[in-house]
């Protein structure tokens, strides 16, 4: 499955440098920063992705995963996500320079049976061959309740 949604993506599965097999791989640090919002059981999330350094990232996909499942028909999803499953979307990041943030990613969703409440989880599914030593900053949750009202992570 994930070899598919990768290809959707673009590619994210590219082979690493020649030679790198000897190599420490480069550390960076990934971060997400949003807000979700749910109104009548559609939910609109914006994140921003981040890069604390001390390398690049070439490319990085995040994951959004909810609580709930997703209604079976969706909104066209925003360029560069893939629905990878019954409750989650993948998203790719784009290039993160080092201490620096990346596009804002914007995904719309209509969510199953209209809940009152749904647990949004963000975390990274793929660092572009990077080690994070401090996954505390990329694997957010948050609880969002149906008031339309931002709740930020």
């Amino acid at each position: 499955m994930w070899g598919t949604a990768l290809s959707a993506l673009g590619g994210l599965a590219a082979a690493p440098p020649a030679g790198a097999g000897s190599q420490r791989p480069p550390e960076a640090d990934l971060a997400y920063h949003g807000w979700a919002a749910m109104t009548g059981g559609r939910m609109e999330v914006t994140l921003t992705p981040g890069n604390h350094g001390p390398s690049p990232v070439p490319e990085a996909a995040v994951r959004l995963r909810w609580s709930v499942p997703l209604a079976g028909r969706q909104p066209e999803p925003a360029p560069g996500c893939v629905r990878t499953g019954e409750r989650e979307l993948v998203c790719r990041t784009g290039e993160l320079a080092a201490d620096a943030v990346g596009e804002r990613i914007a995904v719309a969703v209509r969510l199953a049976d209209r809940p009152s409440e749904v647990r949004l989880l963000v975390d990274t599914v793929w660092g572009g061959g990077t080690v994070d030593r401090n996954r505390g900053n990329d694997r957010q949750q948050v609880l969002v309740l149906d008031t339309g009202d931002p709740y930020s992570f």
